[in-house]
C-alpha cells in the first residue's frame, strides 16, 4: 500500500479537512470553521482543533513507515489553546521534530510540531504530537490476546 492509496474520508471529510502539502518532513493542511465546529459560547471547540492537528501529524507519519507492514496512532497530545477562534478557514501544520525506539521496544515513536492559525496568521493552538508506528504483526497479535481473553471469561 502506498501512501496515497490512503483513504482520506472518514474523520477527516467530516471535519472537513483537507491536506495542501504533504510529506515526511512537514504536512499542511485547511479545516473550515463555523457553527458546526463551536463549542456552546460560540467559538471554536479545542476538540475540534486538537482533531485537526493530530490529523496532519498522522497523515505525516503514514509518509514515514512502510505502511504494508506497520501503522501509525496519535497517542500523545500535548497543544495549548492561545486564541479563539469563530468562522473562516483554519490552517495548520504538522512538522517532523524526531523519531526513536519506544520504550517498550516495539515500534517507535514520532514527534511532530503542530500548529492551526487563523485567516490572519495568529496562532489558534500549538503544541506537539506524538505518533506511534507499531509493526501490524503486533496489532494481530494483541487482537488475539484480547479474543483469548473475552472466550476465557
Amino acid at each position: 500500500m502506498k501512501v496515497e492509496d490512503v483513504d482520506k474520508g472518514g474523520f477527516c471529510k467530516s471535519l472537513g479537512v483537507e491536506f495542501t502539502l504533504e510529506g515526511p518532513e512537514r504536512t499542511e493542511g485547511t479545516m473550515p470553521l463555523g457553527p458546526e465546529k463551536w463549542q456552546p459560547w460560540g467559538f471554536v471547540h479545542g476538540g475540534a482543533t486538537i482533531s485537526f492537528l493530530e490529523s496532519l501529524a498522522s497523515r505525516a507519519s503514514e509518509f514515514r513507515h512502510d505502511m504494508q507492514t506497520e501503522a501509525a496512532f496519535g497517542v500523545d497530545v500535548h497543544v495549548r489553546h492561545r486564541k479563539p477562534a469563530k468562522n473562516g478557514i483554519m490552517t495548520g501544520y504538522a512538522q517532523f521534530v524526531k523519531e526513536e525506539p519506544s520504550s517498550n521496544g516495539i515500534g517507535r515513536k514520532q514527534y511532530w510540531e503542530v500548529a492551526a492559525l487563523d485567516e490572519e496568521g495568529d496562532v489558534i493552538s500549538s503544541g506537539t504530537i506524538m505518533t506511534k508506528v507499531v509493526p501490524k504483526e503486533r496489532l494481530a497479535q494483541k487482537d488475539q490476546e484480547r479474543a483469548a481473553a473475552r472466550s476465557a471469561q
